[in-house]
Order: C-alpha cells, then sequence, then structure tokens
C-alpha cells in the first residue's frame, strides 16, 4: 500500500489493519478447533473415519463420561495432584523466594540455578526423572539403599507413581512460584519495614501484615496459573510413567481421542475439563480483584 493510502486511513482503520493478522491467526488456531471440537462432542464422531458424516448424539457422550467411575477417578487422582503438587510448589516458592530477597552473595547465581527445571522441556523432564527413578539403576534408589531404606518400585505401582509425578512437578515448577514471589517482595516499599521497626514490631507482626497482604495478589497469579498448568499436565506424566499410569485426564482424553479413535467422547471430556478450569480461574479472579482492592 502507498504512503498515501495509509494516510488516507482513519485511525481505526489503521488499528484494524494491524490487529488483523492476529486476530485472523487466532480464530484459525484457537477459536476455530474450540468451536469444532464443541460440535464433535455432541456426535458420534471418529477420526478413524473422516468421510463418514457424524450422527448427531446429543448430550449422550456428557452423560457416558459422568456415568463412568472409571473416568470420575481420573478426575479424582487429577484433583490429588493439582492439590498436593500446586500446594508444596507454593510454599517451597514462596519460602526460597523470602530467603533470596535476603542480602547475600551470588544471589543471581543461585537464583539464575534455580530457575533451570522450569527452562526445560517437560517431556526431557520426565525422561531424565525416569531414568532416576529406576527401580533396578535409578540414583533415587541407590541413595536409599545406601541408606539402608531398601528399593521402591517408584514407576511400577499407582501410589508410587503418583508420588513421583507429584515429586518431578514440583522440582520443575517451583522456580516458577519462587519468580513470582521475588516479583512480589521486590515491590513492596522499604519504608514500611522501617516504619515497623521504629515501632519495634515482630518479625512475624512485619510478615503477617505487610509480607503477606502486599504479596498476596503475586501468589494468587502464580496459584491460578500453575493450577490450570497442572490439571492439563500430560507430556511429562506420559513420558515418566509409561502412557500416563496412572491415569489422568489429560492422557485420558488423548487415549480416548486416538487410541481409542472415539473423537465425540475425547471432545466431551475436554469440554468438560474446560468447564472445570474456567470455573476454578474465575474464583480465583474473582479472589485476586478482592486483595487488590484491599490492598
Amino acid at each position: 500500500m502507498a504512503r498515501g493510502g495509509f494516510r488516507s486511513l482513519t485511525d481505526g482503520q489503521l488499528k484494524l489493519l494491524f490487529i488483523a493478522p492476529t486476530i485472523l491467526l487466532l480464530l484459525f488456531v484457537v477459536v476455530y478447533p474450540l468451536v469444532r471440537s464443541l460440535y464433535w462432542s455432541f456426535t458420534d464422531y471418529s477420526i478413524a473415519m473422516p468421510d463418514v458424516p457424524p450422527a448427531l448424539v446429543g448430550v449422550q457422550n456428557y452423560a457416558d463420561v459422568l456415568s463412568d467411575e472409571d473416568m470420575w477417578q481420573r478426575f479424582r487422582t487429577t484433583a490429588l495432584v493439582v492439590v498436593l503438587s500446586v500446594g508444596i510448589q507454593m510454599v517451597l516458592g514462596f519460602g526460597i523466594a523470602l530467603l533470596l530477597n535476603r542480602q547475600m552473595r551470588a544471589r543471581g547465581l543461585v537464583t539464575t540455578l534455580l530457575l533451570m527445571p522450569m527452562m526445560l522441556c517437560p517431556a526431557v523432564v520426565g525422561l531424565f526423572w525416569r531414568y532416576m527413578f529406576d527401580a533396578n539403576a535409578g540414583i533415587v534408589n541407590a541413595g536409599l539403599v545406601a541408606l539402608g531404606l531398601g528399593r521402591v518400585e517408584w514407576l511400577s505401582r499407582d501410589a508410587s507413581a503418583l508420588a513421583s509425578t507429584i515429586i518431578v512437578d514440583v522440582w520443575m515448577w517451583t522456580p516458577f512460584v519462587m519468580i513470582i514471589s521475588l516479583a512480589g517482595l521486590a515491590a513492596i516499599p522499604r519504608y514500611l519495614y522501617e516504619a515497623a521497626e521504629v515501632d519495634r514490631a515482630s518479625a512475624w507482626f512485619k510478615f503477617r501484615h505487610i509480607t503477606l497482604p502486599l504479596v498476596a495478589p503475586f501468589l494468587v497469579v502464580a496459584l491460578l496459573f500453575r493450577t490450570v498448568d497442572t490439571v492439563k499436565l500430560f507430556d511429562m506424566v506420559w513420558v515418566l510413567t509409561k502412557q500416563g499410569e496412572p491415569l489422568l485426564v489429560s492422557a485420558a482424553i488423548y487415549k480416548r481421542a486416538f487410541p481409542q479413535m472415539d473423537t465425540g467422547s475425547a471432545s466431551a471430556v475436554a469440554y468438560i475439563v474446560l468447564v472445570v478450569v474456567v470455573a476454578v480461574s474465575n474464583i480465583f479472579i474473582r479472589y485476586l480483584n478482592r486483595v487488590q482492592l484491599k490492598t
């Protein structure tokens, strides 16, 4: 377009021209698959027979999923992983941030080293820890044997595989909570602590009435992101525990969609998860707004 053509455009038209590629990409990559899969969730469509027109089955796929006790077990397992993993990450991440927020030597180097796990590919992390948890040659069992505690079948049993999943997820994503917490701690004005010291306030008083309230919005943001991410946890668990066992909801969706070729049912499960995630996110966002108003 000539230079004069740009000059002839109004401000609104010029803004639309610049954001049009992003909107088109968003429609193609996000909105279209979302609408298409919603339609599939009400049909008996199978990706194995793409030329066969899908027949509408109404809410039958949703009814089948919600009446399937095995699927409910997957939801409970996923909820357990989310609660335990995210809870531990929040406590450890915030605690490490409190330690790093003090004046110390090589603080930048220590922070960078602690951030390295979250920079790795989840599938690579899963494979890395799979070798470490190996019952015969893994370094984890070697350490336990050296301490006289015996070997553990980390990835062969549901309970130990679940514990392994939580351990790896905590190891990988605690740095995310740490860096968000550090940002919150850095944003607290120093004069608040100085005023509290003048009044001879205790360390617990400063933590309870200054640090925690002012960092709370940052913690809620970290909690929101980690909760959503853990609900859809897939690649790391798939590699770590040999095809998602103990099976989480994300792995169940994959197995229904591809090995079983039941695309309609898999889409229904995915939309149930989407509704749950949106509902939980809405709760966090409401709480975040309330915390921001108080601060």
